[in-house]
């Protein structure tokens, strides 16, 4: 299987963190985000992972060396047009991540739907809460997309599932994108294919984009070992309480401090006595 991984954007929504590393590649549970999503597809059967990238790809490629593709775009070509860029010569079914959203989808199940239906193009869709918050995908009993909904009012729609940044696609879908456009896959693509063989597969799933603060601090809670992530070389002091945190390369926790449900970034300092509860704090202090 080939997987497609957009990695481009900028992350402007977790600045100051983003200046110097791409969004893909900041920490998660003490691990590259991009390392979760890379070892999910490799669990699903992807033996060739090829990485859309635009901001700094240089600290990706050298982290992964090798082991992954990587084609970078002169200038963002949005999510559509990142896709064309990337997939040029593929000639047979292929998946698309976006590269900030962690989640367990049963990717082998949506590949699996793909085919069962002969589609072109299949999108991973997912349950919310609360739909007002979003753009909504309605489809037919066999999964066949009818119709895709702006963000409605609450209680105006009977529909629940979001799209969830994952496809299975064909590579006549590239068609649809003139070469080098920048152009969104989600808002100028797809409904071009309502009717023509795009279908949707519900799954609730484990699913967090971490593209804002809340959600960043929200997935690496949901990565860490029970009770939380310590690396090897931090130091806490004995009478400091750190729980249900991760805590990375080089920190140091003061005598008497408490953390908890935190994030401390490698080289994080926590002074004695301190209180930190459901922060993201870097070198230089409290991030968010």
């Amino acid at each position: 299987m080939i997987a497609v991984v957009l990695v481009g954007g900028q992350g402007t929504r977790l600045r100051p963190l983003t200046e110097w590393l791409p969004k893909s590649m900041l920490p998660i549970a003490n691990r590259p985000f991009l390392e979760h999503q890379v070892a999910h597809l490799r669990h699903h059967g992807a033996t060739r992972i090829v990485l859309a990238c635009g901001y700094r790809p240089d600290a990706i490629r050298d982290h992964f060396g090798d082991s992954l593709e990587y084609i970078v775009e002169d200038e963002p070509l949005g999510t559509g047009g990142a896709i064309a860029f990337a997939a040029r010569g593929i000639d047979e079914t292929f998946v698309v991540c976006n590269g900030d959203v962690l989640t367990d989808l049963d990717l082998t199940a949506l590949v699996a739907f793909h085919r069962s239906r002969r589609a072109t193009a299949t999108l991973a869709l997912q349950p919310v809460d609360d739909p007002s918050r979003y753009g909504l995908v309605r489809t037919a009993a066999d999964g066949e997309v009818e119709a895709f909904i702006e963000k409605p009012e609450p209680g105006q729609v009977d529909v629940d599932t979001i799209n969830a940044g994952t496809y299975v696609l064909e590579p006549e879908v590239l068609d649809l994108v003139p070469p080098d456009v920048a152009l969104s896959v989600e808002r100028e693509v797809f409904p071009q294919l309502v009717g023509n063989g795009l279908y949707g597969r519900t799954e609730r799933v484990g699913w967090i984009d971490i593209g804002t603060p809340a959600s960043y601090l929200e997935a690496n809670l949901s990565e860490m070992g029970e009770g939380g992530t310590v690396d090897p070389s931090a130091e806490i002091d004995p009478s400091a309480e750190v729980r249900d945190s991760v805590v990375g390369p080089g920190v140091v926790v003061g005598a008497g401090a408490h953390v908890a449900r935190s994030v401390l970034l490698a080289g994080a300092r926590v002074a004695a006595g301190a209180e930190v509860s459901e922060q993201v704090i870097g070198m230089d202090g409290p991030v968010w």
